[in-house]
């Protein structure tokens, strides 16, 4: 069996909720990959995809704290990886999308009369992106000490 069939499946289950199709298969390729980095130029290669999809996926896989830009020494271009303990950033403040979401209720309840409902729906926005990067770090320094776990 190669890579490239578990790869695409996981594309299909990330694009089926709610994953732009084209980032999903970025995200699988630099999963399953067995090199250290990829360029775009190499992702659009191996994907065959256009140049501004793999771009706009690399873009909102790093924004999400998924994917980095690393240091290629002698090369000209941009070399992206896997963020080392990667999945562990996608609910804590180095997730851009998820720290965008809490700013975006504080700036709103700034804005908003105080009997609003928008308020209420606000100030449940702001107090669960609180309690989310109040709790994580715990939930996750527990996950890296239980030695079960491969990681």
């Amino acid at each position: 069996m190669s890579t490239i069939e578990p790869a695409e499946q996981l594309a299909l289950v990330l694009s089926t909720n709610g994953m732009q199709r084209s980032t999903a298969r970025v995200l699988a390729a630099f999963l399953f990959t067995d090199e250290p980095s990829l360029t775009l130029g190499d992702v659009v290669e191996l994907l065959g995809i256009s140049a501004g999809s793999a771009s706009t996926a690399i873009r909102s896989l790093r924004n999400v704290g998924l994917l980095e830009q690393t240091p290629a020494p002698g090369s000209r271009r941009d070399h992206f990886r896997m963020r080392e303990r990667a999945w562990e950033t996608l609910f804590t403040t180095q997730n851009e999308a998820v720290r965008g979401m809490r700013e975006a209720a504080e700036l709103g309840l700034k804005t908003i009369k105080p009997d609003s409902p928008a308020r209420q729906r606000l100030e449940y926005m702001r107090g669960f992106y609180d309690y989310l990067f109040t709790e994580i770090p715990g939930l996750v320094d527990r996950w890296r000490s239980n030695p079960s776990d491969d990681h």
